[in-house]
């Protein structure tokens, strides 16, 4: 069988290739988008790379998939990948690869899919799952709308760490601790958490939640959200178990509000009113 062959392009006008073992451009400072592409159809590839190079990208077509490590090593913002040429393990490359990545935008480029296939990867991390036949200018634009909703979406993550009971949520790091120990959230579960951690108090419908960590609106009798705030509630009992943190309000959505589990929060209530409440309490 021939070995699949890296497809190669010229980089744009005053653009510059990658140097993968140095894992750094060679050249200046890259334009707003670090693409990269792994897919073996020619046809699509060479047409969507012409157009391509009329753009201020910096982009890398392959025909097969590399390392995990070096994708990382370009330091993407965006992947157009066909999970067809990852193999079975397909997803767990691409959680390797976006879990050292927090902001790249993942989009799904490939052949007839059935529904199953695509909710699954919707729900395992894609930002977008896109079916061939497709013209190349509407690739494009798809992965600028994904590229725009991360940054959308990073732009809290400039904010200083904060503490919620005891849970210390890092937002630049994507990393949330209890008492020092990371808890081992995947990238979705963390910007599900952080965005309810930063609208403590509210109520957020679960439309909301989905547009806003997903980045398009729930299709109707989507769970997607339910099951991951049952993931996350687990994950934090699990490692935070006098505490919770996440409520649900039936047929609405969560809130996030962290509240010791016998009801008291430490420090709040004097000692003088505490021995009050109690003599209260001795005479009734």
């Amino acid at each position: 069988m021939t070995r699949l062959r890296d497809i190669e392009f010229g980089p744009p006008s005053g653009q510059h290739a990658f140097d993968f073992s140095a894992g750094r451009s060679t050249g200046p400072q890259p334009g707003p988008v670090r693409l990269a592409v792994i897919d073996s159809d020619t046809a699509f590839v060479q047409v969507l790379g012409k157009r391509l190079e009329g753009l201020s990208w910096q982009f890398r077509m392959l025909s097969a998939p590399p390392p995990p490590e070096e994708l990382v090593a370009m330091r993407l913002n965006a992947l157009l990948v066909d999970p067809v040429l990852l193999g079975p393990r397909a997803w767990d490359f691409l959680e390797r690869v976006c879990e050292a990545l927090p902001g790249l935008g993942l989009v799904v480029c490939t052949g007839q899919s059935t529904v199953a296939q695509r909710v699954r990867g919707l729900r395992l991390g894609a930002d977008d799952w896109i079916t061939k036949p497709i013209h190349p200018e509407e690739v494009i634009a798809r992965v600028e709308a994904v590229v725009r909703r991360r940054k959308r979406a990073e732009a809290p993550t400039e904010a200083k760490s904060f503490t919620s009971g005891e849970l210390e949520i890092r937002a630049d790091q994507f990393q949330a601790f209890v008492a020092g120990r990371s808890i081992d959230l995947t990238r979705r579960e963390f910007e599900l958490l952080n965005l309810l951690a930063t609208s403590a108090g509210q109520v957020l419908q679960r439309e909301d939640v989905y547009g806003r960590v997903w980045g398009y609106a729930m299709a109707h009798g989507d769970r997607s959200v339910d099951v991951f705030v049952r993931k996350l509630r687990h994950k934090l009992e699990r490692m935070s178990p006098d505490w919770r943190y996440i409520h649900t309000h039936f047929g609405i959505g969560y809130r996030f509000e962290p509240e010791r589990t016998d009801g008291i929060e430490p420090d709040t209530v004097p000692s003088h009113a505490a021995e009050d409440g109690a003599r209260v309490y001795a005479r009734s």
